[in-house]
């Protein structure tokens, strides 16, 4: 016998997915320094702080209790959205379900990172990174291609393959796949390859002007690409965990 479900009468159904989410990964509990690091960032890429999203990292500290309700406000001051706190003891387990957030156990060591991390402390930007010359990144099959303008707000996504985009990304949209990202136009918005950890996916875009990029959760922002590559067409792939952007031609 075989039972009928009558959708009809169903207000909701539950899917498991897996969304792209930025992590924030705190190396000071001093909620006045987070404030004035993103006052500053704030600044630089106001694009980026337009109501994302953010897991709040707190597996670098050693505080058993945190000011978590504070560090929230301070992000939702900056259009910073928190949405659950990763890592931390049983108190910070219990602020978070008390302020509303989700939590998140500690990441296993040596797991590939699946998320694009933003550190919050006195870590600066990885140095440009040389592109090797062998061998050439897998770019896999093409999982999605998207024909048009990828406008303001809007995400497009490829979570298995490549994403090929016959158009312009514009400030304020993103683009993502589980592989590599490959951009026939400008890219003016965010692009992040290998959303599953695959360190082997790269970045390509005949005109260069990101807000940021990341490949297997490594990333720049647009103040940390040398001037002289923007506008240009470019490959962005890993190379010793660090990003490396190259000429296209």
């Amino acid at each position: 016998m075989s039972l009928k479900v009558d959708r009809d009468g169903m207000a909701f159904t539950f899917k498991g997915g897996m969304l792209p989410m930025t992590v924030m990964e705190l190396t000071s509990a001093d909620p006045e320094r987070i404030r004035e690091q993103l006052a500053g960032k704030l600044s630089q890429s106001p694009a980026f702080f337009q109501h994302t999203p953010v897991v709040l990292s707190v597996e670098q500290l050693d505080e058993p209790h945190l000011a978590l309700e504070r560090i929230c406000a301070v992000c939702r001051a900056h259009k910073l959205l928190p949405v659950a706190v990763r890592g931390g003891a049983d108190p910070v387990k219990q602020s978070s379900w008390a302020l509303g957030l989700g939590w998140f156990p500690p990441q296993e060591a040596g797991r590939p990172r699946t998320l694009e991390s933003v550190p919050v402390g006195d870590d600066a930007p990885a140095a440009e990174a040389p592109i090797a010359d062998e061998p050439a990144p897998s770019t896999g099959a093409v999982g999605r291609i998207y024909r048009g303008t990828v406008r303001s707000g809007q995400q497009v996504t490829a979570p298995e393959g490549d994403l090929v985009v016959v158009g312009a990304v514009n400030a304020g949209a993103e683009v993502l796949a589980g592989g590599s990202v490959h951009v026939y136009g400008a890219l003016r918005g965010r692009a992040l390859a290998g959303i599953h950890g695959d360190a082997g996916a790269a970045i390509f875009c005949r005109e260069l002007r990101a807000e940021l990029l990341s490949v297997a959760g490594n990333y720049k922002r647009l103040e940390d690409i040398d001037p002289r590559l923007l506008g240009t067409g470019v490959q962005v792939r890993l190379n010793d965990d660090q990003l490396g952007i190259a000429p296209l031609d």
